[in-house]
């Protein structure tokens, strides 16, 4: 879902120009991270993943400090340049795929030590099914 969503973002434009470059780069939190991130640490499973996507939200929301750091730190001379884009993207394409399989390692990982602790019997199969 989330890919699929970001494709069509990266995609759109309109006479302004395309969406992105409009889009207000703060984000808000459900708490669901928040949550998976403390179950993660009250289990001693590391799940970094998540626990770093909650803290770059945490981070997004500080707009006004970005604001200000952005005015006193310089940011890089030379503006990022790709030379191959096919190259380029293959890359994306392959993080992207690197980073749903790390996710989903530490979300078993964290379910099987909340199972063992709880005495649960779970479906691992049927839950991977659930994630797809």
């Amino acid at each position: 879902f989330l890919t699929e969503i970001t494709r069509d973002i990266l995609n759109f434009k309109d006479d302004k120009g395309y969406l992105l470059e409009r889009i207000r780069d703060t984000a808000g939190q459900k708490g669901t991270g928040k949550w998976t991130a403390i179950a993660a640490l009250q289990y001693g499973v590391p799940v970094t993943l998540i626990g770093e996507a909650v803290f770059s939200r945490c981070l997004s929301a500080l707009k006004d400090e970005r604001v200000a750091a952005s005015k006193q730190l310089k940011g890089p001379g030379v503006k990022a340049k790709v030379e191959n884009l096919t190259q380029f993207l293959n890359h994306i394409k392959h993080a992207l795929y690197c980073s749903k399989i790390v996710s989903y390692a530490q979300g078993f990982m964290l379910m099987r030590e909340a199972a063992k602790d709880n005495n649960w019997n779970l479906n691992y199969g049927g839950i991977a099914l659930m994630w797809r």
